[in-house]
Order: C-alpha cells, then structure tokens, then sequence
C-alpha cells in the first residue's frame, strides 16, 4: 500500500500518519516528490485496513500496489531517484560513464588505465578487488591490497571507486574502501548479502543475473531498498539465451522498460554482454540511445596480459573513441556525456575587429 499526502500537507500530519502505520505494526518508508509526499507501508498487506488512514488529517488517498517490489515501484516514488556518488549524480541529466580494468593486477596497470579512463572524461573508476571466476584455478583477484590500490588511484585521479562485494565477511573492507558497491550478476540473488548491503548507506550497483527476468531483478532491488538503503543502480549486462556468437545478449529494451517500472537509475555493462572488444562501442551507443543513465565498461592498457577478460577489454584509444560518440548521442537525446577534463576549449568567435581576410579564412 502506498499512502498519498495532499498537496501542502504539513509536518505534523505526516508524523502521524507514520505513527499510525507503526501501530499498526507495518514498516513506513517515506518518499518525497517535487509535489507529493507518499507514504509506503511494508507488510502483509491481508491483514492493512486503509480505513485507519483513509481518514487521518493531510491524507489524499490509500492505494494498493499490485506489483511485488514496492519500494522499486515508480507507484510508491513516482519521481526518478537520482544517486550521489560523490557529487556525480546518476539518474540526472548526465550519462555517467565508469570505466577500468576488469581486475586490479597490480599498481602500474591500475594508474595507467586509472588515468586513461580520467583523460577521456570517465566519473568512476571500476576495478575488481575480489572476482567471482568460473574456474577456482583463474584469478580472483588481489583481495585487500586491491583496495588498498584503488583507493591510492581514487585519491591520484579524484575519481570514486566501484568495486564488487562477493561476500558478507567481504563487506565491511568494501564500506572502508569503496564508494559504489557493485553486487555481481552471480550475487544478484545471495539474499543475505542483500540484505547486509541494504544496511549500509553507500551506493549499490545491482547487476542482473544472467538468466533473471527484470522482475527478479526487482525484487533483489527490494531486498536492499526494505532494509533502508535507497541508494540502488540497475545494472543491465546481458543475458544467457541461445546465441553462440556473443558471450550473453545485451537486453536492450530491459532499458526503457526498468525505468517505466522502477524509479532506479538503469546502467548498462556493454563489456560483459559483448564478451570481445569489438562490439563493446557498439553496445554502449544502444545503451545511451535506449535512455540508460550511464555505462561501466572495461579498459585496459595492455589486454593482451591482462588476467582477466582481456578479450572484452577496450584500449585506452578505443575508449576516447567510443566517448566521443556517446557524446553525439546522448545530445541528440536532450542529455549529456561529460568531456574530458583536457579538452580544448571551444575557438572564440570573431568580432568586429576581425579583418575580412581572417573572417573568409575562418570560413
């Protein structure tokens, strides 16, 4: 159920409304929108009497959500949440690019690519401390000197870090170190570690699991979001299907169709999805283009040694390049990518003083 406030509802009223939901032995989540404030009540809605609220001072109306995530709804926050990851918004108006290595390896390849992805107007730094891999016999990682490495680039670069938690005991280490929490697509349903996510106040970026509906994905959203962290990014990376020439299919419309659902900013992984370098680019426009909020895209300065998914990984050339064209696309649907912070400043127009020679060479 979701309570709807009148429009000028006051302080008071709206205490006591929450009042009466904790009397009434529901949980109260409070949303406020440009306009409204909007009350949801968590619990089982079988034994809810709206009458109880229907008639409190500053109360429009009582209303049921049908769809099983409720916080995720755009019902219960009917204005899109935007997240602050150190003054980068995600949600806004900008499409927030993160990039990096797959994998921290070791301190020269992360400040390399660290400082590659900077230059070429990336917000966020990724790169995996911990790695969930398919073999136990491939590389997972570097661990807590991983962190210890990201957060020295973080402080080189001013760029906040995103990282993936794959475990509980894990979590406090990520708190201290991180300032995005990523949850991995094969985490995407570890419950506990959900729920432990959703008791700390930082950033989660929530990937899809690679054979989850959009609606599971959802409801793993409402794991963390119940427990009082509304600070949750989708993230998109591909799904398993029947296709042998991709690594997964890149679910596209689960763009606009997270954000018809949900009020949670949707990004999109083109890297994983794409499984070979060549079609990232291609997948990270269709991701703008499509409304994404942004995209976390792997690069590297030397593939070809990397431990971990260099096959997908872009160069730093490729990655100024696949920039540039977000750009163009993202103004061509009213939004922005940022410009790398070394661009040149755009020429300054003639004036009067000009000479007619130097306004035809201009021409």
């Amino acid at each position: 159920m979701i309570v709807v406030m009148r429009l000028g509802a006051t302080a008071k009223e709206v205490g006591q409304v929450i009042k009466t939901i904790e009397e009434m032995g529901f949980k109260p989540h409070l949303s406020k929108g440009e306009e409204r404030t909007v009350i949801g009540v968590i619990g089982n809605e079988r034994k809810f009497d709206p009458g109880r609220l229907e008639v409190l001072p500053g109360v429009e109306k009582v209303i049921p959500i049908l769809r099983p995530f409720k916080l995720a709804s755009r019902e219960f926050h009917p204005d899109d949440t935007i997240v602050n990851v150190c003054g980068v918004q995600i949600g806004g108006r900008e499409a927030v690019v993160m990039a990096g290595p797959c994998a921290v390896e070791d301190r020269e390849q992360l400040f390399e690519a660290a400082e590659a992805v900077k230059r070429h107007g990336a917000r966020l730094l990724r790169g995996g401390a911990f790695k969930p891999r398919t073999s136990p016999y491939a590389f997972q990682g570097l661990g807590r000197k991983g962190l210890e490495l990201l957060r020295e680039a973080r402080e080189r670069t001013g760029l906040p870090v995103v990282t993936e938690c794959l475990a509980v005991q894990d979590l406090p280490a990520i708190v201290e170190f991180a300032d995005v929490i990523q949850i991995g697509a094969r985490n995407m349903q570890n419950f506990n570690l959900l729920e432990e996510v959703g008791r700390v106040q930082k950033p989660v970026l929530l990937k899809r699991g690679m054979m989850s509906t959009l609606e599971e994905l959802l409801m793993s959203a409402e794991y963390i979001l119940s427990k009082g962290n509304m600070n949750v990014i989708l993230c998109e990376r591909g799904i398993r299907t029947f296709e042998k020439y991709t690594r997964n299919t890149l679910d596209v419309s689960a763009v606009p169709v997270l954000k018809r659902l949900s009020h949670l900013p949707v990004v999109v992984d083109p890297s994983h999805a794409a499984g070979e370098k060549y079609l990232v680019g291609t997948l990270a426009r269709a991701g703008i283009a499509a409304g994404a909020d942004g995209i976390i895209v792997e690069v590297h300065p030397h593939p070809e040694h990397a431990l971990c998914d260099g096959a997908q990984a872009l160069l730093p050339s490729d990655f100024q390049k696949m920039m540039e064209e977000l750009r163009l696309i993202a103004r061509a649907i009213g939004r922005e990518v940022a410009p790398s912070p070394d661009a040149a400043a755009p020429a300054a127009p003639a004036t009067a003083t000009s000479s007619p020679h130097d306004l035809r060479a201009e021409g």
